[in-house]
């Protein structure tokens, strides 16, 4: 990892609205921002809603983009997408070459999640994915606000200061909250987004 620049690239990934427990695809976009202050680029893909395709669909845009070589961390709202399609932050952090940070606004309540899992005849793939994603860290923000995030292929305080570098509009990362209201408006028709 080189030094932390205030316009460090930082492309983050999330998806939009999709229909719970029934197949079909989840809309995903991944948003480039230099810091959190400049747009630099969008791309879109599709990932089966509680499907198994989310690291490779991710790799596969990652290290295929115009942008790659100006990446330096890859952002995810979270380890899952369009349900329980979970992604393997240390194979995508593997694959890419790149540090990986997944943040929630919420605690992950890994008892639920294991649960929820233990329905798809794949659990152990699956729960070993979550389990890659390592321990899950909190971050005080201001008005005693907080983000949890888990991290790979950095250290914790660059973890961390890539979140709060990139957090300039909301308690969420600015890759993260446009990457959400682009994608919300592909699938609805309009965006919005309460921080």
């Amino acid at each position: 990892m080189r030094p932390i620049k205030g316009e460090i690239r930082v492309l983050g990934f999330d998806d939009g609205p999709f229909s719970p427990k029934k197949a079909g695809k989840a809309t995903v976009i991944g948003v480039l921002y230099r810091g959190g202050a400049v747009f630099d680029g969008a791309m879109r893909a599709e990932v089966d809603v509680d499907g198994t395709d989310g690291t490779e669909t991710l790799v596969g845009r990652v290290n295929s983009s115009k942008h790659r070589e100006q990446l330096r961390v890859l952002m995810l709202h979270g380890v899952t997408m369009g349900g329980f399609n979970v992604i393997d932050i240390r194979e995508l952090s593997g694959r890419t070459g790149l540090p990986v940070i997944a943040v929630c606004r919420r605690k992950p309540d890994l008892a639920k999640i294991r649960r929820t899992l233990a329905r798809f005849p794949d659990f152990e793939a699956r729960w070993n994915a979550i389990r890659n994603a390592g321990k899950i860290f909190e971050l005080e923000m201001e008005n005693n606000k907080r983000l949890y995030f888990q991290f790979i292929g950095i250290g914790q305080e660059e973890a961390e200061r890539i979140i709060r570098l990139t957090c300039t509009r909301s308690l969420v990362p600015e890759p993260l909250r446009v990457a959400h209201m682009i994608a919300s408006a592909l699938v609805k028709g309009e965006s919005g987004y309460r921080a």
